[in-house]
């Protein structure tokens, strides 16, 4: 703290949040500033509203589509409804036809293998009993899962599914209804499966007429062209092309027919090979020649029969068993072609499908297999080519599809003729693989561990040394192994399969669309979640950021091994990936040396947006704006209650059992996004969850709309009572502004107090307009009720920790990007404390104004925690008399800028706990790690005034000894003495890496202390 006083602050009249242009900044640049100058304290400019522009992507001039060729009608006369085009009865034979020959094929062929039951585990009669039972417990109950008290068995059900006789292979995995890889997606109790977005439930939704099949519905359907970017893995150098009127139409995605227009919903972000991808919806004008039955037929054979996507439900669970509804998106294959001046020619759907019908071949008929073992090599070879990067089916088998990624005719029998042979290259699930394999994740831990110990040993023994070498040569033969293998390459007998005409890029494109639905539905569902709020939300990522569990992640759709599994089989053989660490380099924040790196660095000076995507950050921030709320409500409405019986009311209010019945009016369960897992499984976890989105949409509304909104939520989800209501929302004035409602300034004549008080007005440049409000703040707990200031200043003390709270905690979330909640928290611990608020009160010399029931008027030295009650007392009465934006502009001058130095010394953790990391740091493996331990040695004095003697041990060497007045405020005296004493390699490592990163703020920091540890000799030289 030494060297970094109020007058030597750079002074940022914004106030550091969403409403001003503040900041801390990397170091000084503006001119010094003496206390005098906060009397440029001004109200802020209004909000600056931050908006995210989507790329402009190219559109064509224009769109058509091919020839309608007989198929479509557009007389209008012939038009049913709201169309613009009506399928003819060509068109519907070619429908049957579809039907019969594809449609239908896999069905049939299921139909002909022999059923196979599998053995039931454990799961499914703990899941058919919660059935029977319904789990109608009250809401304490631990009924959320049927799982959570048994152990699966992962093992026996991976084995169960290898165990299928229809497997088209050993290494290649399938999908099942309702099934992950190694058991079932949903393991949760019969009640819980009624609700929630894990479960496909989105509140708000209704069931949709059906479109009419035979004609395009234009005038109910809204059309968007989906692309992705960027478009690496999806553009590919063998695309699918259609054939039609001698000219080429490649694919180029989808387009999708939505019931709804999508407005207000922001564009999809996903993860997916490692790489940030943003899918686009693009409205364009509708492409006519198609009807809702060719979509449909042309989905259920791509997403069901190929990709096998079966719990992808475009109709909601809810309305299975209702009467027919109509999916709440239709999706049409783009085959286009870029025509002479800039349009855009599309494919006609009748043309897709004459041509999945054309491609419907046997991939090497039985009659041909003589005939293809003659051809010339170069024969051979271009039919291989062409059918590499293809998807060929086997219907009825598990999967059903595959990628073709060689086709090979050795023969190694001359006297049977065998079928070429399929090669697939694929990736085996991680489940089956060493990522998956116990002995492997144990032993992967043990070895991280150690070498991290290693790392933060003072001397490494070389038997360590070979300890950790043995660990990795073992983790090097699991990964080796076959069969443990993530790459795998599968050979099949091309008998049975058929051509679909269909290669990779359109599966890839496809297993986009699960994503996008969901973000969507998603979206549509929070417009319900604005009304129970009561405001609506411009930025709707923020208030998906509200609802978005730690656990959350959506990068596959709802059933990720289905995605995984179906790209693995049919996606592009080779992806390219990005940068591994994309998943969790924003999301870390384990270990020490991830707290180091984050906690290194400075803030930023323009608000910019964090790249955590979950609720953490907005919760820290609600946090603080439902404690300042109900600090404020409580102080003005019950004037004469005491500090402590306000904490206590406080206490109540901001506890997270109530919180969370708050969050159960908002029906927040119903829109929280979270991991459907165990996470949440118990209803004490659900619950404490649900009181963290509560926080987390408080924070969303406090920092979008303003502290009025988030006041008027809060209080009607307070109070059901309209009459309670209005007394909670329209608290009265403080007493002593309701004495003299203009001002009391004409006081100041008659009393000294005031008069001397005038002093402190004009050094920091605010006119108080009830200055007994400031004398108020500056009265100490033993001065006596009095008629000037009636009472003294620990009420205001409980109202000015608050508000500084707030105001901490804005500054940090908006300036600090990076950090996460944990961050945040030891950052506003680093500003928010006794230490710091007493260093800035004794630099603006609050102590000679503070009134004391001194009568010989001596200069009284104040204890720390005094001066630091006196800060937040004068916070408050600033807060009272003027508003929120005064306090911002002043802790933008007194507090923000000690960051900087906070930082660059590592002072954001407080001794005694930076001692114990200290200490963890230097564990045995296999042992319990060794932590500081405080001993009392000596206790002299009377029981008032008693002096003790401690000393602290680690590994039973005493490291350090301290004398004080009470035990607990000397442990951390100590801690910080015996810091550098101790050869602690982490200390030395934490130095290194900040002198590194900041050498010249270092330097910079310590010429100005240096400068201003002279001043004071100058200034009095000169006056001798």
């Amino acid at each position: 703290m030494q060297g970094n006083t109020c007058h030597r602050m750079s002074f940022h009249p914004g106030r550091g949040c969403p409403r001003g242009r503040g900041g801390h900044g990397a170091r000084p640049s503006a001119p010094s500033f003496r206390p005098q100058n906060l009397r440029l304290l001004h109200p802020q400019q209004p909000p600056v509203q931050y908006q995210y522009e989507p790329p402009k992507l190219l559109k064509p001039v224009w769109i058509r589509c091919t020839h309608s060729e007989n198929y479509y009608s557009s007389d209008p006369m012939d038009q049913v409804g709201d169309s613009t085009v009506v399928g003819t009865s060509r068109l519907r034979d070619l429908y049957d036809k579809f039907e019969e020959e594809l449609g239908s094929r896999q069905e049939k062929a299921k139909a002909a293998r022999p059923p196979w039951e599998p053995p039931k585990t454990k799961l499914d009669e703990d899941l058919e009993s919660s059935s029977e039972s319904e789990c109608e417990s009250d809401e304490d109950s631990t009924c959320s899962s049927s799982s959570d008290s048994e152990v699966f068995d992962v093992i026996a059900e991976i084995k169960r599914k290898k165990a299928h006789p229809d497997r088209l292979h050993d290494e290649l995995w399938y999908n099942d209804p309702g099934q992950m890889n190694d058991g079932p997606l949903c393991k949760c109790s019969a009640k819980a499966r009624r609700t929630g977005i894990r479960h496909s439930i989105y509140p708000g939704e209704e069931a949709i007429k059906p479109c009419r099949p035979m004609t395009n519905n234009a005038g109910r359907l809204f059309h968007y062209r989906i692309t992705v970017s960027p478009p690496t893995n999806f553009l590919t150098d063998r695309p699918t092309v259609i054939e039609y009127d001698d000219h080429e139409y490649i694919f180029e995605g989808f387009s999708m027919f939505a019931h709804a227009p999508l407005t207000n919903i922001p564009l999809c972000k996903v993860i997916r090979f490692n790489i940030d991808y943003t899918i686009h919806f693009i409205e364009e004008m509708m492409p006519e020649n198609f009807c809702v039955k060719g979509l449909e037929l042309f989905s259920l054979f791509l997403f069901r029969d190929i990709l096998e996507l079966y719990d992808w439900n475009l109709k909601g669970p809810l309305f299975e068993d209702s009467p027919p509804c109509c999916p709440r998106f239709h999706f049409m294959p783009r085959f286009v072609r870029f025509l002479p001046d800039g349009g855009k020619e599309v494919l006609s759907m009748h043309q897709i499908l004459l041509y999945l019908l054309r491609c419907s071949k046997a991939l090497v008929p039985e009659e041909e297999i003589a005939n293809m073992l003659q051809w010339e090599e170069l024969e051979w070879q271009k039919y291989a080519e062409e059918c590499k990067g293809m998807i060929v089916t086997n219907p009825g088998t598990k999967p059903s599809s595959v990628r073709i990624d060689q086709l090979d005719r050795e023969q190694f029998n001359p006297d049977v003729i065998t079928f070429p042979i399929i090669v697939h290259f694929g990736i085996r699930p991680a489940q089956l693989s060493y990522a998956g394999d116990p002995q492997y994740q144990k032993l992967w831990k043990s070895y991280v561990k150690l070498r991290h110990l290693l790392a933060n040993s003072p001397k490494v023994k070389q038997t360590d040394k070979q300890k950790l070498a043995q660990r990795e040569e073992a983790l090097q033969k699991i990964r080796q192994k076959n069969t443990m293998r993530r790459e795998v390459t599968v050979e099949l007998s091309s008998q049975g399969f058929w051509k679909t005409g269909i290669r990779s890029d359109v599966c890839q494109h496809a297993m986009m669309l699960p994503v996008l639905t969901h973000h969507i539905r998603y979206h549509q569902c929070l417009m319900h979640l604005d009304k129970l709020i009561g405001y609506t939300f411009q930025d709707r990522c923020l208030l998906q950021l509200a609802m978005t569990h730690p656990s959350h992640h959506l990068n596959f759709g709802m059933n990720p091994d289905h995605a995984r599994n179906s790209l693995s089989n049919c996606g592009i053989r080779q992806p390219k990936y990005g940068d591994r660490k994309v998943h969790h380099m924003h999301m870390r924040k384990k270990g020490i040396n991830t707290l180091i790196n984050i906690m290194s660095r400075l803030g930023q000076d323009d608000p910019t947006p964090s790249r955590i995507n979950h609720n953490e950050r907005l919760e820290f921030l609600g946090d603080a704006v439902v404690e300042f709320l109900t600090s404020v409500h409580l102080y003005y409405l019950f004037p004469s209650l005491e500090e402590g019986g306000l904490a206590t009311y406080r206490t109540a209010i901001v506890q997270n059992q109530h919180l969370a019945m708050l969050a159960k009016k908002l029906e927040l369960d119903r829109f929280m996004l979270y991991a459907h897992g165990p996470d949440l499984c118990r209803e004490s976890d659900l619950r404490h969850a649900m009181a963290n989105c509560f926080e987390a949409l408080i924070g969303a509304v406090y920092l979008e709309g303003s502290l009025e909104e988030a006041k008027q939520l809060f209080g009607r989800l307070l109070f059901n009572d309209p009459d309670l209501r209005e007394v909670w929302l329209n608290y009265p004035l403080h007493p002593l502004q309701l004495q003299e409602p203009n001002t009391d300034r004409q006081l100041i004549e008659t009393s000294p107090v005031l008069q001397k008080l005038t002093e402190f007005e004009e050094a920091i440049g605010v006119i108080f307009t009830h200055v007994r409000l400031l004398a108020r703040a500056f009265t100490l707990r033993t001065v006596g009720f009095n008629h000037l200031t009636l009472g003294h200043n620990q009420r205001m003390e409980f109202l000015g920790d608050s508000i500084m709270q707030l105001v901490a905690t804005e500054y940090l979330f908006i300036h600090f990007p990076d950090h996460h909640e944990g961050h945040l928290t030891l950052l506003r611990s680093s500003l928010v404390n006794n230490r710091t608020q007493a260093k800035v009160a004794e630099e603006l010399g609050m102590q000679e104004y503070a009134i004391t029931n001194d009568k010989t008027k001596r200069p009284v030295a104040l204890r720390t925690k005094t001066l630091a009650d006196l800060l937040e007392s004068f916070i408050a009465a600033l807060y009272i008399d003027k508003d929120l934006e005064y306090v911002h502009t002043f802790m933008n001058v007194c507090f923000f800028p000690r960051l900087k130095e906070f930082i660059l010394n590592q002072d954001w953790n407080d001794p005694k706990s930076q001692l114990q990391q200290c200490c963890l740091t230097l564990r045995t493996e296999g042992k319990e790690p060794d932590i500081p331990l405080y001993k009392t040695l000596q206790t002299v004095g009377p029981s008032h005034a008693r002096t003790y003697t401690v000393a602290v041990y680690f590994k039973g060497e005493r490291i350090g000894c301290g004398k004080g007045p009470r035990y607990e405020k000397r442990i951390p005296g100590i801690a910080l003495n015996e810091l550098p004493v101790y050869n602690f390699p982490q200390m030395a490592h934490q130095k290194r890496f900040i002198e590194r990163k900041y050498r010249q703020e270092l330097k910079e920091m310590r010429w100005e202390r240096e400068h201003q540890e002279r001043e004071p000799d100058e200034t009095e030289d000169i006056k001798k």
